[in-house]
Order: structure tokens, then C-alpha cells, then sequence
């Protein structure tokens, strides 16, 4: 099932479940493939009318009752609004663009990140703090979870609809294309020793404004030492003593916005 079940269907569409996300899908220029209300999401047709009413869009609005809602819905307590979208198609070349107003690509790789939860609120803490586009690979501990699954998108609140996502690819490839392509690595690790000749950076001390990609890795593990070692400089989060480590998002938020706070900087 596109919404329980979380599995895409053949065409490659995911279901969108409640108002802001179905929103979100409306007006972030993904394929709309239908629009389903319950009974009482009929309450929110209102809202959604503007989007579902033009002409480009041209989909079918379906109606159910509301136990049936219930039996499909991933939710518990379900608004009774969900839509069958087909993300963005997205490859590197879209990842390597410099859209308007920005300086140069800032890009998250997610590599072994195995909770959907902090996929989705990596991917809306990224698309915050000026991430320029996102990717998702597999690592030698384990894939990362899908960016579009229920939970993800629950937890990037739309994010993951908007924000130029590359699902699925070999992690290998990418990092060779991004290095081909001029786009900086900065993996983040816990420590902050030096391995494999990599500097270790505070998060002040890099420079955003370059073309980048920051590496966020497995919760638990962090990234494969070899992905270390390959990667143009190393970050680490400065901590109070008695504190190990933070969770994963919470890290990638704390490295985004000192790239949103340079990348603003370098605006005035």
C-alpha cells in the first residue's frame, strides 16, 4: 500500500497522507496522480481547493467513506486528506546546479541513515538552513531509509517534495562525481582526530561558500572509515564534557546553520 505500507507503485508514486503534506506535493510541481478526501477530510477541500482546481494539474478527486480512510491511512488519528504523487526525478546534474540567490551547491548526503525520523528531519533542516539538494545512499552497514517512506516525509513536513532529492544511488559513484564536478566533501564525525591525512574542522572553521557536501552517516556507526579518509576535510561539533555524541539530525542541524549563517553573510 502507497500509504500504510509505504512501498512506491510501479509507476514510482508514493502516497501523501494529511493537509500540509497533500499541500506541499500540490504546490512543489510533483505529478499528481489523485487526491483522496473521507467524509470528514471533506472539511479541508476548501483549503486545497486553488491547487486541485487548476487546469495543468488535471487529476481525479476521489471520495471514501471514513472507516475506509482508516484501514489505509498510516496514521493514527487520520485528517482523512491523502494524494498519490510521483516524486521529482532528480540526477546528479540537478545537484550540481546553482540555483538563483545562492553561491555555490550546499548539498546533504544521507549514507546509513536507517531511521526514517531523521531522514525526514534531516532533509527539513537542510532545506532551512539553504541546502541546494539532498542525496541518499547505502553504506557497508546498512541502507538508508527511503526519503519518501510515511514517516520520512511526516518528519521532513514536505520537505523531501520540494527539495531536490536523489534516492537510491551507489555512494561510491556519487562521491567520485561530486569530485569530478568540483563539489567539496566534509564528513562529520564524532572525533575530532586527524585519520587518513583529512582535516578535522570545527564547524566555523569550514568554508560554505564553496561548493560542498556534508556527509551525515549511520546513527550509530557514523560513516565507514574509508568514506572518512576519502573526503576533502572532516567536521566535528565542539562538545561539553560528559556528552558523547548527538543524534544524528540534531548534528546535521547544528553543521547546517553555520553554512546558512556564512552563506547569508557572504549575501550583505
Amino acid at each position: 500500500m502507497a500509504l500504510r505500507g509505504g512501498l512506491a507503485t510501479e509507476k514510482g508514486c508514493v502516497g501523501v497522507e494529511g493537509v500540509r503534506l497533500v499541500e506541499e506535493a500540490l504546490g512543489g510541481g510533483c505529478r499528481v496522480e489523485a487526491v483522496l478526501f473521507s467524509e470528514s477530510g471533506e472539511r479541508h477541500r476548501e483549503r486545497l481547493a486553488p491547487l486541485i482546481g487548476r487546469r495543468e494539474m488535471a487529476f481525479p478527486v476521489l471520495k471514501t467513506t471514513d472507516r475506509l480512510f482508516e484501514g489505509i491511512a498510516d496514521t493514527e488519528h487520520p485528517q482523512g486528506v491523502a494524494a498519490l504523487v510521483e516524486p521529482r526525478k532528480v540526477e546528479v546534474a540537478d545537484l550540481l546546479a546553482t540555483p538563483e540567490g545562492t553561491c555555490s551547491p550546499l548539498l546533504a548526503v544521507l549514507a546509513g541513515v536507517q531511521d526514517p525520523g531523521n531522514v525526514g528531519t534531516i532533509l527539513r533542516t537542510a532545506a532551512a538552513f539553504g541546502a541546494t539538494g539532498a542525496a541518499t545512499s547505502a553504506t557497508a552497514q546498512g541502507g538508508t531509509a527511503s526519503p519518501f517512506s510515511p514517516k520520512a516525509l511526516r518528519a521532513s513536513a514536505g520537505a523531501a517534495l520540494h527539495l531536490p532529492v536523489l534516492a537510491g544511488m551507489s555512494l561510491t559513484i556519487l562521491l567520485t562525481q561530486l569530485k569530478v564536478e568540483g563539489i567539496h566533501t566534509l564528513a562529520s564525525c564524532v572525533q575530532d582526530e586527524t585519520k587518513g591525512g583529512s582535516a578535522s574542522l570545527s564547524p566555523w572553521e569550514v568554508d560554505w561558500c564553496q561548493p560542498l557536501a556534508l556527509l551525515v552517516g549511520n546513527e550509530g556507526a557514523g560513516l565507514p572509515e574509508d568514506i572518512v579518509r576519502g573526503a576533502d576535510a572532516r567536521v566535528h561539533i565542539p562538545m561539553a564534557r560528559g556528552v558523547e555524541s548527538l543524534n544524528a539530525s540534531a548534528a546535521a542541524a547544528v553543521l547546517f546553520y553555520e553554512g546558512y549563517r556564512q552563506r547569508e553573510k557572504q549575501k550583505q
